[in-house]
């Protein structure tokens, strides 16, 4: 039997409410391209026009996905988008966002970054009234939910009545008659921003959408909001009270850009300091500090800097291929190492070698790495990781595996340098993360680091039958 919490999506959301703009479903395809980060095995845009959605989708990247005779096809005021990765089990068309569900009224087009602690239970609840759903998502929970309390309320209403029931982590865009909706959950724990531009407005899993687009970032969508944009106005809705506010510590070493802001903190500025702060705390003597590109860049940079060490190129990036940490399977994973990254011999032979990443997980990728280094002549290789050890899986989102299957939560750091072949090994502690990212510890999710999760976990429906579409 598969268990439910293996269905992880971390993923990016883009809307654009823009009246009278002829290319809307142009604007939010540029905005999916700044987000590909964020997913890489399906892409999705619906556009509404008076209430009536159009809407492609498939797997693959944006440029993949949209062709340009698509794009002139989904005409629109208002548009929503959608990039996305998975888990092993769920990587399908069928998976793909933004989902659009059809009642007596109308249409509503939801696309959601996040992950939801008790969809299984909500999800057996509506089949056992009569739903029939149509894929493996947890999203397609809320959109049920919405699609049944929407008969006799506002969309408003029919959204706040259906998130009462919802636990986790969400962050959604979702149009429905002349509107656009942003929803970010109680706890902030996915982010979600709004911009402005001369044609209207945009919201955004990060503002790094914003300058591609021409707008500019007002503020983030506040936890327990709900932002509806309608007739030009945006408006503002407390739909659930706040709770404990825990951004993502996880945004801001490793899965958001570095151009982006995040609940007021620079994504770059956090990262550079979570180097600098690493240094400070775990120095060693070496020739060259160079980097895993490109989400460990920053830090490195950070790092030099603060040691004095020069910085320097050791490895180099096929940019062409996709994160390895956001494959689907281990197989997909270690290929992409090997297509991905290549040493540069001539500037790390001989020299002893830090080597700064910004997590390590499994901790497979590092040991790859290390024996690339060490066949191209380098002396020492000493692994600096800007990001405290991953013990604790994650409920919410980010698509970290079984704790048994996390290296730091099985060996000891002493352990994870034997496995990977570094002469040294050393992680950020957790006082210096938060440190860099200067947030309080109490506005931040650290459970991936430190198994302090922000709100109770459901217990797993240990009867649940298996279903055809666990398979």
């Amino acid at each position: 039997m598969k268990d439910y919490w293996e269905f992880h999506d971390e993923c990016g959301v883009v809307g654009v409410y823009a009246p009278g703009k002829r290319d809307i479903a142009r604007g939010v395809y540029f905005g999916l391209h700044s987000l590909q980060h964020r997913g890489q095995e399906s892409a999705g845009i619906a556009a509404n026009k008076g209430g009536k959605i159009q809407y492609y989708k498939d797997m693959g990247l944006v440029q993949e996905v949209f062709s340009d005779e698509v794009i002139e096809r989904l005409q629109g005021d208002i548009a929503i988008g959608h990039v996305r990765y998975s888990t092993a089990g769920e990587s399908h068309a069928a998976n793909a966002m933004p989902l659009v569900v059809y009642y007596r009224g109308g249409a509503i087009a939801l696309a959601h970054n996040g992950n939801l602690v008790n969809a299984r239970i909500l999800r057996r609840q509506l089949q056992d009234d009569g739903f029939i759903f149509q894929t493996s998502i947890d999203s397609e929970v809320i959109a049920a939910l919405i699609a049944r309390n929407i008969k006799d309320s506002t969309i408003q209403q029919a959204i706040t009545k259906s998130l009462e029931k919802v636990q986790g982590a969400y962050a959604l865009v979702i149009t429905a008659g002349n509107k656009l909706i942003g929803v970010r959950d109680p706890y902030g724990l996915r982010p979600l921003c709004i911009g402005k531009n001369e044609e209207g407005f945009v919201l955004a899993s990060e503002s790094c959408v914003f300058p591609l687009l021409g707008a500019t970032l007002i503020r983030d969508v506040e936890p327990g909001e709900m932002v509806i944009i309608e007739d030009g106005e945006l408006k503002s809705v407390s739909y659930a009270e706040k709770e404990k506010r825990a951004s993502c510590a996880f945004e801001y070493v490793y899965f958001s850009r570095p151009d982006s802001r995040i609940d007021g903190v620079g994504v770059y500025t956090a990262r550079s300091q979570c180097g600098r702060i690493l240094a400070r705390e775990a120095p060693v003597a070496a020739d060259m500090v160079i980097s895993v590109p490109d989400s460990g860049t920053v830090a490195a940079i950070g790092y030099a800097e603060e040691s004095g060490i020069p910085y320097g190129e050791g490895l180099i990036k096929n940019r062409y291929v996709g994160r390895t940490f956001i494959q689907p399977d281990q197989r997909t994973r270690e290929l992409s190492v090997r297509l991905k990254l290549n040493v540069l011999k001539g500037n790390v032979q001989g020299k002893r070698i830090i080597m700064v990443d910004d997590s390590i997980v499994r901790g497979t990728t590092s040991g790859k790495l290390v024996k690339m280094l060490k066949d191209a002549g380098a002396k020492e290789v000493h692994i600096r990781v800007a990001s405290p050890p991953v013990t604790d899986p994650c409920f919410f989102g980010i698509d970290t595996p079984d704790k048994n299957k996390l290296a730091a939560a099985v060996h000891t750091i002493e352990e994870i340098a034997e496995m990977t072949g570094a002469d040294s090994l050393a992680y950020l502690s957790v006082e210096g993360m938060l440190s860099a990212i200067g947030m309080d510890s109490d506005k931040i999710c650290t459970a991936c680091f430190t198994g302090n999760y922000p709100m109770e976990l459901p217990e797993r429906d240990m009867e649940w039958e298996d279903e055809p579409w666990m398979i």
